[in-house]
């Protein structure tokens, strides 16, 4: 059963049913966007086009831009200079929630932590006159 929402975008009341955020006006419109979008990318000439030059040329905002590339609608394999922001440093980013540079360095920070906690059960082994062994790195 669809239930009652207040549009973000217009402010009108529609019925939700589960597939889209915004109402069937407000999602016309963003069709239409869209498609005036995708007819610009597609011109050879444009399609290395960066987010601010699609923002000045078609008035789309930003943030439907990212949403777009991040549901795979504009893809970053025929557009590459399209992107999202980075949750953690806002740096653009084509696939995840993180850019690689902040996944590399939670990586390298739970392998740290890891390390220390090696190092941590071997001290407290070696208190207890238990011998320890190091186990082997993949």
């Amino acid at each position: 059963m669809a239930e009652i929402r207040i549009c973000p975008t217009c402010g009108n009341i529609f019925s939700f049913t589960g597939f889209r955020d915004i109402c069937t006006t407000c999602t016309a419109d963003e069709e239409k966007k869209y498609e005036e979008v995708y007819h610009f990318l597609r011109k050879r000439e444009n399609r290395a086009a960066n987010i601010e030059r699609i923002v000045e040329v078609t008035g789309v905002t930003e943030s439907l831009l990212h949403e777009w590339v991040r549901k795979g609608r504009l893809q970053t394999t025929i557009f590459p200079n399209l992107g999202y922001p980075c949750d953690k440093c806002g740096a653009l980013t084509t696939t995840g929630k993180l850019c690689d540079t902040c996944t590399e360095e939670i990586k390298h920070e739970l392998n740290m932590h890891d390390a220390a906690m090696e190092l941590r059960e071997a001290l407290a082994a070696a208190e207890r006159g238990a011998y320890y062994t190091q186990k082997k790195s993949k």
